[in-house]
Protein backbone atom coordinates (compact mmCIF):
# COMPACT_ATOMS: atom_id res chain seq x y z
CA UNK A 1 0.00 0.00 0.00
CA UNK A 2 1.59 3.43 -1.08
CA UNK A 3 0.53 7.02 -0.37
CA UNK A 4 -0.73 8.85 -3.28
CA UNK A 5 -1.68 12.18 -1.96
CA UNK A 6 -3.02 13.67 1.12
CA UNK A 7 -5.86 16.71 1.36
CA UNK A 8 -6.74 18.31 4.23
CA UNK A 9 -9.79 20.92 5.64
CA UNK A 10 -11.94 19.61 2.60
CA UNK A 11 -15.29 20.71 3.76
CA UNK A 12 -18.83 19.22 2.05
CA UNK A 13 -18.71 21.99 -0.46
CA UNK A 14 -15.43 20.87 -1.77
CA UNK A 15 -16.32 17.79 -2.29
CA UNK A 16 -17.46 18.24 -5.76
CA UNK A 17 -14.47 19.59 -7.35
CA UNK A 18 -12.45 17.37 -5.08
CA UNK A 19 -14.27 14.13 -6.99
CA UNK A 20 -13.51 16.19 -10.28
CA UNK A 21 -9.61 16.19 -9.09
CA UNK A 22 -9.44 12.81 -7.96
CA UNK A 23 -11.10 11.32 -11.92
CA UNK A 24 -7.71 13.27 -12.99
CA UNK A 25 -5.56 10.80 -10.82
CA UNK A 26 -7.26 7.88 -10.85
CA UNK A 27 -8.21 6.51 -14.58
CA UNK A 28 -10.74 3.73 -14.72
CA UNK A 29 -11.06 1.22 -14.19
CA UNK A 30 -10.12 1.47 -10.81
CA UNK A 31 -11.99 -0.01 -7.37
CA UNK A 32 -12.02 2.78 -4.91
CA UNK A 33 -12.37 1.80 -1.42
CA UNK A 34 -14.02 4.48 0.35
CA UNK A 35 -13.08 4.42 4.74
CA UNK A 36 -13.82 6.26 7.33
CA UNK A 37 -16.74 6.75 10.24
CA UNK A 38 -20.07 7.63 9.55
CA UNK A 39 -21.06 10.85 8.50
CA UNK A 40 -17.47 11.52 6.99
CA UNK A 41 -18.96 12.26 3.72
CA UNK A 42 -18.32 8.67 1.66
CA UNK A 43 -21.93 8.88 0.44
CA UNK A 44 -21.96 12.26 -0.28
CA UNK A 45 -18.46 12.12 -2.04
CA UNK A 46 -19.75 9.17 -3.67
CA UNK A 47 -22.94 11.41 -5.46
CA UNK A 48 -20.54 13.78 -6.85
CA UNK A 49 -17.98 11.48 -8.05
CA UNK A 50 -20.65 9.01 -9.99
CA UNK A 51 -23.57 11.97 -10.73
CA UNK A 52 -20.66 14.78 -12.31
CA UNK A 53 -21.08 13.50 -15.93
CA UNK A 54 -24.58 11.84 -15.61
CA UNK A 55 -28.21 12.70 -15.20
CA UNK A 56 -29.08 9.85 -12.38
CA UNK A 57 -29.96 10.34 -8.91
CA UNK A 58 -26.95 8.46 -6.78
CA UNK A 59 -28.71 7.03 -3.16
CA UNK A 60 -26.54 4.80 -0.76
CA UNK A 61 -26.80 0.84 -1.65
CA UNK A 62 -27.20 -0.08 2.30
CA UNK A 63 -30.07 -1.98 1.31
CA UNK A 64 -29.51 -3.44 -2.29
CA UNK A 65 -25.42 -3.85 -1.57
CA UNK A 66 -24.62 -3.04 -4.93
CA UNK A 67 -25.56 -0.33 -7.13
CA UNK A 68 -25.35 0.46 -11.13
CA UNK A 69 -24.88 4.02 -12.21
CA UNK A 70 -23.80 4.56 -16.15
CA UNK A 71 -19.55 3.35 -15.99
CA UNK A 72 -19.78 2.98 -12.30
CA UNK A 73 -20.85 0.74 -9.21
CA UNK A 74 -21.68 1.71 -5.97
CA UNK A 75 -21.16 -0.41 -3.46
CA UNK A 76 -22.10 -0.69 0.75
CA UNK A 77 -20.45 -3.48 2.62
CA UNK A 78 -21.50 -2.35 5.76
CA UNK A 79 -24.33 -4.70 6.59
CA UNK A 80 -21.81 -7.62 5.46
CA UNK A 81 -20.66 -10.04 8.58
CA UNK A 82 -18.18 -11.90 6.42
CA UNK A 83 -15.70 -12.23 3.38
CA UNK A 84 -18.25 -15.31 2.11
CA UNK A 85 -20.86 -12.59 1.65
CA UNK A 86 -18.75 -10.54 -1.30
CA UNK A 87 -18.27 -13.17 -3.10
CA UNK A 88 -21.82 -14.40 -2.77
CA UNK A 89 -22.43 -11.19 -4.40
CA UNK A 90 -20.71 -11.94 -7.61
CA UNK A 91 -19.37 -8.85 -8.24
CA UNK A 92 -17.71 -9.23 -11.70
CA UNK A 93 -21.48 -9.03 -12.50
CA UNK A 94 -22.09 -5.42 -12.04
CA UNK A 95 -18.56 -4.36 -13.03
CA UNK A 96 -18.57 -5.42 -16.60
CA UNK A 97 -17.93 -2.06 -18.65
CA UNK A 98 -17.67 -0.16 -15.74
CA UNK A 99 -14.64 2.44 -15.15
CA UNK A 100 -14.88 2.65 -11.69
CA UNK A 101 -16.03 0.89 -8.64
CA UNK A 102 -17.10 2.84 -5.36
CA UNK A 103 -17.25 0.24 -2.26
CA UNK A 104 -18.44 1.55 0.99
CA UNK A 105 -16.84 0.13 4.00
CA UNK A 106 -14.89 -2.40 2.14
CA UNK A 107 -11.88 -2.32 3.78
CA UNK A 108 -11.87 -5.25 5.55
CA UNK A 109 -12.48 -7.16 2.30
CA UNK A 110 -10.34 -5.95 0.05
CA UNK A 111 -8.33 -9.25 -0.71
CA UNK A 112 -12.26 -10.37 -1.56
CA UNK A 113 -12.57 -7.08 -3.72
CA UNK A 114 -9.45 -7.66 -5.70
CA UNK A 115 -10.05 -11.15 -6.54
CA UNK A 116 -13.21 -10.47 -8.22
CA UNK A 117 -11.69 -7.59 -10.76
CA UNK A 118 -9.94 -8.21 -13.79
CA UNK A 119 -5.89 -8.01 -14.05
CA UNK A 120 -6.22 -4.29 -15.55
CA UNK A 121 -7.69 -3.21 -12.77
CA UNK A 122 -6.25 -1.04 -10.25
CA UNK A 123 -7.48 -1.06 -6.08
CA UNK A 124 -7.12 2.02 -4.42
CA UNK A 125 -8.84 3.31 -0.57
CA UNK A 126 -9.65 7.01 0.33
CA UNK A 127 -9.59 7.37 4.02
CA UNK A 128 -11.38 10.01 5.56
CA UNK A 129 -11.16 11.38 8.48
CA UNK A 130 -13.55 14.44 10.51
CA UNK A 131 -11.62 17.25 11.82
CA UNK A 132 -12.80 19.35 14.87
CA UNK A 133 -12.05 22.65 12.09
CA UNK A 134 -15.87 23.88 11.53
CA UNK A 135 -17.23 25.73 8.45
CA UNK A 136 -18.36 29.30 9.58
CA UNK A 137 -21.13 29.23 6.71
CA UNK A 138 -22.47 25.84 7.01
CA UNK A 139 -21.45 24.49 10.09
CA UNK A 140 -20.13 21.04 9.17
CA UNK A 141 -16.62 20.19 9.92
CA UNK A 142 -13.78 19.63 7.44
CA UNK A 143 -12.42 16.45 6.82
CA UNK A 144 -9.00 15.14 5.82
CA UNK A 145 -8.48 12.28 3.39
CA UNK A 146 -6.23 10.43 1.92
CA UNK A 147 -5.50 8.76 -1.10
CA UNK A 148 -3.85 5.12 -0.79
CA UNK A 149 -2.99 2.85 -4.14
CA UNK A 150 -2.77 -0.78 -3.15
CA UNK A 151 -0.70 -3.50 -4.89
Amino acid sequence: MKLIKKWNDIFEGDLESFSKELKTIIPGPAAIVLSGPVGAGKTTFTKFFIGEDQDVEVCSPTYSVVNENGNCAHADFYRLKSSEEVVHLELELYLEDKEYFLVEWGSPYLKEISRNLDDDWQVYELVFEINSKEDDKSGTFSRNIQLFHHF
